[in-house]
Formats: C-alpha cells, structure tokens, sequence
C-alpha cells in the first residue's frame, strides 16, 4: 500500500500494471500487448494513456477498469485512465515476451515479414490454412493446422 506522503514513480506504476492482462487474452499483460501507451503522475495523481488494439475493442472497458482496480490496491485514489486513438497502436507494439505468451496460450503471434507462413502454436508446422479473415475477436483469423488438424487463432497483424 502506497502513503499518502510518499511520491509513487512512473516506475512504480509501470510495474503495478503488470499484473493488467487483456481480458480476452488473459495470459498477456496490456503492457507486452503494447496498449499501454503512457503514464503521468503529478503528486499521486495518475494518467494512464491505453490505446484500443482497433477501433472500438469491447475489452478497452474492462481494461479501464482493471487498471483503476489494480492502483487502487496499491493505495492510488486519484487514477485517470484515457482511451487515445493516436498513435495507432499497430502489432509491432507486442513485446517479444508477449509474443512468447501468445504463442504458449496457443495464439500464433503476428508474423514480421507479409507473406511468411503463419506456424501452428501446436505443432509448428507451417501447413497451414486461413479458414475465416475473423477468429474469436476481431483482431484475430482463424486458422487450421492441415498437419496436426488443430484449429487456432491468429493474431492479425495492424501495421
């Protein structure tokens, strides 16, 4: 619990948030989602800056939510939370880390290079086929292992 006379840091409040996962993808935090955009802090006072992974994501929120719920347990009161448009956030904002979580969850990651095969998170195989542009969100395709014949969904890249 923070007090009333100590000054909390942007790192402090980086570091709570951490713990904020996307709620439709509960194994990633919003910070190695790369939505969490900015934090201020004025004499306890926080602004946290999200940006929706495209527009008008259901889960901004729920994400708003989360992150007041999550400082206010760290003994933060006064917590602002902005949803901006701009910058756009795009998939390069995805950590590697989350890349990584994406992939364990069984959510092939955004592919870097355009035209490179998407790989099962199953098998790793890259036989794989786009069965529907959209998967169980918006900002992800559903796909199908021809090898392993899992399905699973691929998280779509926005550059």
């Amino acid at each position: 619990m923070v007090e009333t006379d100590n000054t909390v840091t942007v790192n402090q409040v980086r570091t709570w948030l951490e713990a904020v996962k996307d709620p439709e993808i509960p194994v990633i935090s919003i910070a190695d989602l790369g939505v969490l955009y900015d934090i201020k802090v004025d004499d306890n006072q926080v602004l946290v800056s999200i940006l929706p992974t495209y527009s008008g994501c259901p889960a901004m929120d729920t994400m708003q939510e989360d992150i007041i719920q999550e400082l206010k347990k760290h003994g933060l009161e006064k917590v602002q939370v902005a949803v901006i448009n701009s910058p756009a956030w795009t998939t390069d904002r995805i950590s590697e880390h989350g890349r990584q979580q994406l992939l364990a969850y069984g959510i092939a990651p955004p592919q870097d290079k355009k035209g490179q095969p998407i790989a099962c998170p199953q098998c790793g195989s890259v036989n794989t086929q786009c069965i529907s542009q959209f998967g169980s969100t918006a900002c992800k395709a559903l796909y199908r292992c021809e090898d392993c014949l899992e399905p699973f969904d691929y998280f779509k890249c926005h550059v």
